[in-house]
């Protein structure tokens, strides 16, 4: 019972995990993309 218990356990904190890690990753991407699009408006008012 307790190890079917700690699997679960287990399988909940790895699922948790792997959405966080894919958040951040998201989160980075979004952010990257958010100056390089400021940088490219930059460019265009100083043409």
């Amino acid at each position: 019972m307790y190890i079917l218990a700690a699997k679960t356990l287990i399988l909940c904190l790895a699922f948790a995990g792997v959405k966080i890690y894919q958040r951040k990753r998201l989160e980075k991407k979004l952010k990257k993309e958010q100056e390089e699009k400021q940088k490219r408006e930059l460019e265009k008012k100083e043409k």
